[in-house]
């Protein structure tokens, strides 16, 4: 029986065969791209389980696909995994702020490259079935299983990382994290991403927030925490 629908873009076809062939022995079920111009009419067609983004293609590059995806209400839920060689700080950082769940750098491992997969479809099922455990803090409620934000009543818009950001944090009102422990508790130990992007994320989260965004407070030399109701 197949599986999940995986779109793959990459300019390089030995990139594409390689990565058909491990998702294949999994039976999920793929459709490759050479160019980022082809994916959202592509998408708008057959909306797949996933995508998986090369950052450097000739065109219309990775992020700017990424930017149209998130921007697009009927698409911008469907995860995103960049898959690409350039690994510096800065090109992690602008992939999530576009929006990008995940982050791969070329080359890579066949079984973290399944393992990221496997996490990230397993994550959005659950985001899909539903969580009932609402959270409601200060003025804030979180709904998990809607995966909806509202602050005052009034709905707030998140990326999927944002969302899940926040989601730990205001689960655990008054604990301080590191930036780290933050990775490792949203994506993995293994995930490739430096303090300077949860930095970025934290940002973009309060500011989205508004006023409600001085709840989650910088722990100095630390990390951040969510401000406990007294």
């Amino acid at each position: 029986m197949s599986k999940e629908l995986i779109y793959v873009v990459d300019d390089e076809e030995d990139i594409l065969d390689l990565v058909e062939y491990i998702l294949g022995k999994e039976n999920f079920r793929v459709k490759r791209f050479l160019t980022g111009e082809e994916i959202v009419p592509a998408m708008r067609g057959e909306k797949p389980h996933l995508l998986l983004l090369d950052l450097m293609l000739p065109g219309i590059d990775g992020l700017e696909v990424c930017k149209a995806l998130k921007n697009d209400p009927d698409l911008k839920d469907v995860p995103v995994i960049m898959l690409t060689a350039k690994g510096e700080d800065a090109d992690i950082v602008s992939g999530l702020e576009l929006g990008a769940d995940d982050y791969i750098t070329k080359p890579f491992n066949s079984s973290v490259l399944l393992a990221r997969i496997k996490a990230m479809l397993r994550r959005q099922s659950e985001k899909e079935t539903g969580d009932t455990d609402v959270i409601k803090i200060f003025n804030i409620v979180i709904h998990p299983g809607r995966h909806t934000v509202t602050v005052d009543e009034n709905p707030v818009q998140l990326t999927y990382s944002e969302f899940k950001l926040l989601q730990f944090l205001a689960r655990h009102p008054g604990w301080v994290y590191s930036r780290y422990q933050i990775v490792d508790a949203l994506r993995g130990s293994d995930y490739p991403v430096t303090e300077r992007a949860i930095d970025v994320q934290v940002v973009g989260l309060r500011k989205k927030l508004g006023a409600a965004g001085k709840y989650i407070e910088t722990v100095r030399a630390v990390g951040y925490r969510f401000r406990q109701p007294e």
